[in-house]
């Protein structure tokens, strides 16, 4: 595969020639290296999709369908391949991989579904005087930002849409992990898309790279998925030129056991939703509440399945865990677990980095700990389960919601009236009652205050990349 940047349906280097080192987390070593892409890069790429945007745009909802179906069916067909980039280049299981590339695949399927459903009306306007005729153009340019830890998946709900409502795009995939975005490039090529419509460059400066492509005239949209905290910076930046965003951002998902809950099926659900994909999701379980009949039960049992995970490279099929994505990951959680500890938490298992090569931090239980702790106040996005005993459903539903961040909730209790109660009085966009596992291309996924604006997936997603024009007319 190619490592060049790809602008205009080009390979080509970047304008200052300087390469991006790609390492393999799980020992350190240097995989291969990308073309880094400059701000003239970025301003180019975006005078590519502004050429070919009016084009795509005017191409019948049924063509631009057909393409999004042939590039589901050959990530498909792909997917082995891409599956082990994934596993080299972020470090997380094959099978994580392999489930992630069937998830992002599905995303060309249900929006190749959208495109020819997107709606318009008309009606007589309450005084009689005219029509009034609304439909959904697309936005124009959109650049999109995107996160290492699902390389894959968190470009394909974006650009699936995108391209479905007949946008043109211009992405910067992460400098960890550019591989397998160039690597679907290519594949969207081969199907038959248009030069120009998508663009990748990856740079080692994403601020002046993003100052660039904001600042082109024929930006319209920004879609990003990261971290809260830069995703205010590229909002005020987005206000300069009153753009229109997408943002997913960062999580805390409190994830509350009842006292009914069955606790065999709450571990196995807490298991999967703190450990999927080696805990490095934001929709991660990051606080575990477990109300005080069976908090010790749910403490043990936990620390039992969290012992059995195994941590290694991702190409072994035995192990479960993969390396964290640096050196700097392993630092934030091992400063989260450390001042755990320091306010009286206990460790039921794990509680240390594990010496190289590689990057990688023991699975770790902490029992009794202190909701005040910055553990629990920040996102972990690593393999350690804090456990918070609690008494009252009413605090613990005020706990929860006692953060700025409201991504995604989990609840686990045999009570369904009482489990959808509280589901209800969750500040977040999503929660799984009785499910570990929430993602679905069919579904709307997206946060409550500091964890985003607007809707990936579902019918939403797609009308995010639209425009809304009313036309007044009589006859």
């Amino acid at each position: 595969m190619s490592t060049a940047l790809l602008i205009g349906g080009s390979r080509r280097e970047g304008s200052d020639r300087g390469r991006i080192d790609v390492l393999d987390p799980a020992t350190g070593e240097t995989i291969t290296d990308v073309a880094v892409g400059t701000p003239a890069d970025a301003t180019a790429a975006c005078d590519a999709a502004a050429a070919a945007q009016p084009g795509w745009a005017a191409t019948p909802p049924r063509v631009r369908s057909e393409i999004l179906r042939a590039a589901w069916q050959s990530l498909v067909e792909h997917a082995t391949e891409l599956a082990e980039l994934i596993t080299r280049e972020h470090g997380k299981p094959l099978a994580d991989a392999m489930a992630e590339i069937a998830y992002a695949a599905e995303f060309f399927r249900w929006n190749a579904e959208e495109t020819v459903r997107i709606r318009g009306s008309i009606g007589t306007a309450p005084s009689g005087d005219k029509k009034i005729i609304v439909h959904h153009p697309p936005v124009g340019v959109v650049v999109m930002v995107t996160p290492w830890n699902f390389p894959a998946a968190m470009i394909t709900r974006k650009l699936a849409p995108a391209l479905g409502a007949g946008n043109a795009v211009v992405i910067k995939p992460p400098k960890e992990t550019p591989l397998t975005a160039l690597r679907i490039g290519e594949l969207l090529e081969e199907v038959g898309l248009p030069p120009g419509l998508v663009n990748i460059v990856p740079t080692s400066n994403s601020g002046s790279w993003f100052d660039a492509a904001v600042d082109h005239p024929a930006t319209r949209m920004v879609s990003f998925t990261g971290s809260t905290e830069v995703g205010r910076v590229l909002l005020r930046r987005c206000a300069d030129r009153v753009l229109k965003t997408v943002m997913e951002l960062g999580g805390n998902a409190p994830f509350i056991v009842f006292d009914d809950a069955d606790v065999d099926a709450a571990v196995e659900g807490a298991m999967i939703a703190k450990m999927r994909h080696s805990a490095e999701t934001c929709t991660a379980a990051n606080r575990f509440y477990a109300q005080s009949g069976i908090a010790a039960e749910f403490t043990a049992s936990l620390t039992s399945a969290m012992a059995g995970i195994k941590i290694g490279n991702g190409f072994d099929p035995d192990v479960t865990c993969g390396p964290m994505i640096n050196a700097g990951a392993i630092e934030t959680i091992d400063r989260l677990v450390k001042g755990a500890l320091e306010r009286g938490a206990r460790c039921t298992l794990g509680g240390s980095p594990v010496e190289g090569p590689g990057c990688f931090y023991q699975p770790t239980v902490l029992a009794d700990v202190d909701h005040s702790s910055p553990i629990a106040q920040e996102e972990i996005f690593g393999p350690v389960a804090p456990v918070i005993a609690f008494d009252d459903a009413e605090a613990v539903i005020t706990q929860a919601n006692a953060s700025e961040l409201g991504l995604a909730g989990y609840v686990y209790t045999r009570d369904l009236a009482r489990g959808l109660a509280v589901c209800e009085r969750l500040q977040v966009g999503m929660v799984g009652l009785n499910r570990g596992a929430l993602s679905d291309p069919a579904a709307p996924f997206g946060g409550m205050k500091q964890s985003g604006l607007g809707r990936e997936g579902a019918s939403e997603g797609i009308y995010e990349f639209c425009e809304t024009q009313y036309i007044a007319t009589n006859w």
